[in-house]
């Protein structure tokens, strides 16, 4: 079955909007925030947590799967899905992002792309139909065009030239898709240049894919860039497209996008910050290790009914880390990821009820103390 999007209801005072992305594995309630998976696993979670602090997709990642174990034996399992146990929808990333970010040594050419593996400097080649190849071999449902995706403060000179490559590589990557189980999304890119942006949006709109990605945005860019972006695409996007910004997290990010109608999120942000100690609550991001937790027998978040926020005190995850047992970051990831699906949760009834806006400043408000 491949992956089909409707439409819901709209909020009348925004772009926010409900949608249902169905799929084999069941249907996908929009807005959605995805787990990540990168390595076949959402770090120190089992599949069985995955599926309790997820809406049932996530995502994995091209690059690293395919450097570790490779396709091969990930297709052995039956996709990355049988690999890892999970029962849900999976999305992959094309591999791009990870080509340029974690290699500095890099050839880009019209054929693709040389360059070193990150850890041991083996000279890797990777082009539009390998991308392709390898996420058909992956078995996700939701799977990306390779893209290249250049700093946020290049010039408009070099982004042209890298808008107008990705273009044409996102053509042969869809000539290159063979299975018809899969959806296919394009990538738009186009660091701050409000008319690159619009450019590549026609033009991959042009090849005809089954969904719409905004790449190139939380690469480092200011968040009023970011926001100004989105407002120069939101009006452009097809209504009947599901769209998906990718690489984004956090809870403001997360709000602000979803006013401006996008429907799809991911990011690492939940998991990195909780192996640092750094926890999600109703009233803002907190540091667990700090001293003042030592004696503190709340839970970590009042208002959260997760597992974690149910069972420990701060006191008892703040001894975790300080006494650098594994459990702390397990605890704290399983809590943050749980704390963004009752955002998405809470965004989503927001919608149906066209209050929105009134819930998005709500909240902020009481996150960031303002």
């Amino acid at each position: 079955m491949k992956p089909r999007f409707e439409v819901g209801s709209k909020d009348e005072k925004s772009r926010a909007r409900l949608g249902k992305l169905h799929t084999a594995a069941g249907v996908i309630e929009t807005p959605v925030f995805m787990p990540v998976g990168t390595q076949a696993t959402v770090k120190t979670l089992e599949p069985a947590e995955i599926t309790a602090v997820s809406d049932g997709l996530i995502l994995a990642n091209t690059y690293h799967l395919w450097l570790q174990p490779g396709e091969s034996i990930v297709a052995a399992h039956g996709g990355v899905k049988g690999f890892m146990n999970y029962q849900g929808a999976l999305l992959t990333d094309s591999g791009g992002y990870q080509v340029f970010s974690l290699s500095d040594l890099r050839d880009i050419d019209e054929e693709g792309v040389t360059f070193r593996h990150h850890k041991s400097g083996e000279r890797l080649f990777m082009t539009p139909e390998i991308s392709i190849a390898v996420q058909e071999a992956l078995g996700a449902d939701i799977i990306m065009s390779f893209d290249e995706c250049p700093p946020f403060d290049s010039d408009h000179a070099y982004m042209k030239q890298s808008v107008e490559r990705t273009v044409r590589w996102a053509k042969r990557g869809k000539e290159a898709h063979t299975r018809e189980d899969q959806a296919l999304f394009g990538i738009v890119q186009g660091g701050p240049h409000d008319d690159l942006r619009r450019h590549s949006l026609e033009a991959t709109l042009a090849i005809g894919f089954d969904g719409i990605a905004i790449g190139g945005l939380s690469v480092g860019e200011s968040k009023t860039d970011m926001y100004r972006v989105l407002d120069v695409l939101a009006p452009r996007l097809p209504e009947a497209m599901p769209r998906y910004l990718m690489g984004v997290g956090t809870p403001d990010d997360l709000l602000e996008a979803i006013d401006r109608g996008i429907d799809m999120f991911d990011c690492v942000n939940p998991t990195r910050l909780a192996r640092h100690g750094a926890a999600y609550t109703i009233d803002g991001q907190i540091a667990i290790k700090a001293a003042r937790y030592q004696d503190d027998m709340a839970p970590l978040d009042a208002s959260c009914d997760c597992k974690v926020c149910t069972s420990y005190t701060r006191s008892y995850l703040r001894h975790l880390f300080k006494a650098d047992e594994q459990l702390g970051p397990r605890l704290i990831s399983y809590h943050n990821l749980a704390f963004l699906r009752r955002l998405m949760h809470e965004a989503r009834e927001a919608i149906r009820a066209n209050r929105f806006g009134e819930f998005k400043h709500a909240f902020l408000a009481r996150f960031y103390g303002e």
